[in-house]
C-alpha cells in the first residue's frame, strides 16, 4: 500500500536443495509495483494469464521491495529485487526471457535463495515460475532504490531502469482504484506509469510501462 501499512506476506512456500533433500521455508512480505505496456490495467490480473497482452507482447518490470523476509535461517528482509520480463503472448503459454536484478547489499546465500524463489525453483505459490520461464539472461547484483514518490512508487537502478508509478484517482475514502478478490491478487491498486527505457542484462528492450498492480 502507499502508506507503507497493512502489508501481509506476498508469497511463501518451501524450497529444495540438493543435499539433503529437506524442505526449506521461505516466506516474503512487503511492497511490490508492477508495471507493463499494456493499454488499460493488466489483463493477465483478470485472467490468470489466459489473455494476450495488449500490444502482444508484454514488456514489463517487476519490483519487490522486500519488508521482511527469509528462507531457512538466511534473512532476506530489507532487500530490493526487480525483474525485467520479455513475455511473447498470454504469460500461461511461457516463453519468458527474464532478467533478475538483485540488491548489491544481499548476501551471497541471499542471492542465492532469492533466485532459486524467483525463478519458481523453490515451489510454493510462485512454483510455476519455473515452467514458464524459457531463459533468464542473467542475474547481477547492483544499487536498487524502490521508494514511494508522493502517492505513487519509483523504482530505479542506475543506467538499466527509472521506472514510476501514479495512482489512477478513485471515488473511495482513499482515493485509490482497487482490483479487489481476484484469484490472483486481491489488493491490487491500480495506477499509470510512463514510457521508461530498460536494459535487460546485455540486450537492449523498451519497457512502455502503463500499469501497476
Amino acid at each position: 500500500p502507499p502508506n507503507g501499512s497493512d502489508r501481509r506476506p506476498i508469497i511463501a512456500g518451501a524450497c529444495y536443495n540438493a543435499v539433503p533433500p529437506m524442505p526449506v521455508p521461505w516466506r516474503i512480505a512487503g511492497d511490490f509495483v508492477l508495471s507493463c505496456n499494456c493499454d488499460v490495467f493488466c489483463p493477465c490480473v483478470l485472467s490468470l494469464g489466459k489473455a494476450r497482452p495488449s500490444a502482444g507482447v508484454c514488456y514489463s518490470w517487476w519490483a519487490l521491495r522486500i519488508i521482511e523476509g527469509h528462507a531457512g535461517a538466511t534473512p532476506l528482509g530489507g532487500l530490493n529485487v526487480v525483474l525485467l520480463l520479455e513475455v511473447p503472448g498470454p504469460m500461461e503459454q511461457g516463453g519468458w526471457r527474464l532478467g533478475l536484478y538483485i540488491d548489491e547489499r544481499a548476501t551471497p546465500p541471499a542471492v542465492e535463495a532469492l533466485i532459486e524463489i524467483l525463478t519458481g525453483r523453490a515451489g510454493g505459490p510462485i512454483g510455476w515460475f519455473s515452467m514458464v520461464i524459457e531463459q533468464v539472461l542473467g542475474t547481477k547484483q547492483v544499487p536498487i532504490s524502490i521508494e514511494t514518490d508522493g502517492r505513487g512508487w519509483r523504482a530505479t537502478i542506475p543506467r538499466i531502469l527509472d521506472g514510476a508509478v501514479e495512482p489512477i484517482p478513485g471515488t473511495s475514502a482513499d482515493g485509490l482504484v482497487r482490483i479487489v478478490n481476484s484469484p490472483s491478487s486481491n489488493r491490487a491498486i491500480v495506477g499509470k506509469s510512463s514510457s521508461r527505457e530498460a536494459r535487460i542484462c546485455s540486450e537492449r528492450s523498451l519497457v512502455t510501462g502503463r500499469n501497476r498492480t
